[in-house]
């Protein structure tokens, strides 16, 4: 309504009050983020250094491997929500035009003393992708594999495939899942074994779809079709759309048409 209405004083300044807690927010999150980016690097470190094996580690430091589990269950659960949300991008790019038009005219706003021109382009940009807690994940994973090149790359694709098969196992056997306390340990789950398997995907140079993949692509895919639509629906386009090697020639047909 107020990009309708630009000469309306009255209704600008409704939504500018209403878009400045907003943005204060998605400002918190984008912070959070950065956070994340750093604890799972250290996470990783952890998970994968030797003399321990990944399948070692996962068993000696299971409240790490928990925490690690943590991150992504809620990376996953903020990029679904965030997708069910297309006016934050809007209300954002409201926000940094008006703060352009008063710096045009000398105002200056309180507001900008919290998320100022600098910090604004940092946060469109995060805001910019479709699924953007993953993305950092992602590249945060990329850039740990990349700094620590005297660490086998084993050591965290192993990491990621352990944790992806235990979830599988933890899914497919009805005598795990009827110990689940409720729906949420279900959704829990299902999450970070879609987490673990976007992170393989982006660091196994053949990514996580090919033959000689180390995750049952086709199991994991399996066991969150068994569930609900509305369960899987954004996990289901996580593994379509924030993938790096779906479409690779190496991926097979089936796993292709599993996901269309």
């Amino acid at each position: 309504m107020y990009f309708k209405n630009p000469n309306d004083m009255l209704l600008q300044e409704r939504a500018w009050n209403s878009v400045c807690p907003l943005v204060i927010r998605l400002k918190k999150f984008y912070a959070f983020s950065l956070k994340l980016e750093e604890a799972l690097q250290s996470l990783l470190e952890s998970l994968t250094c030797p003399p321990y094996t990944p399948t070692q580690h996962l068993e000696r430091e299971q409240a790490l491997a928990k925490q690690f589990a943590e991150i992504l269950h809620f990376t996953l659960r903020f990029d679904e929500l965030k997708m069910r949300i297309p006016a934050i991008q809007n209300d954002f790019s409201y926000y940094r035009r008006t703060i352009s038009r008063n710096r045009l005219n000398n105002m200056n706003l309180d507001i900008e003393n919290e998320v100022n021109n600098e910090m604004a382009n940092r946060m469109s940009l995060f805001y910019a992708e479709a699924t953007p807690m993953l993305k950092t994940l992602s590249t945060a994973t990329t850039n740990f594999v990349t700094e620590n090149k005297t660490l086998p790359l084993e050591n965290t694709t192993d990491c990621l495939s352990t944790m992806a098969s235990v979830c599988k196992v933890m899914l497919e056997t009805p005598e795990y899942t009827s110990r689940f306390n409720s729906e949420d340990t279900l959704l829990f789950c299902m999450r970070v074994m879609v987490g673990v398997i976007i992170l393989y995907d982006h660091v196994h140079p053949n990514g996580a779809f090919n033959k000689s993949s180390k995750i049952d692509m086709k199991g994991c895919i399996k066991v969150l079709k068994d569930q609900p639509a509305d369960n899987v629906e954004g996990l289901l386009n996580a593994l379509k759309f924030t993938t790096k090697h779906l479409n690779d020639e190496s991926t097979p047909k089936n796993i292709r048409t599993m996901l269309q």
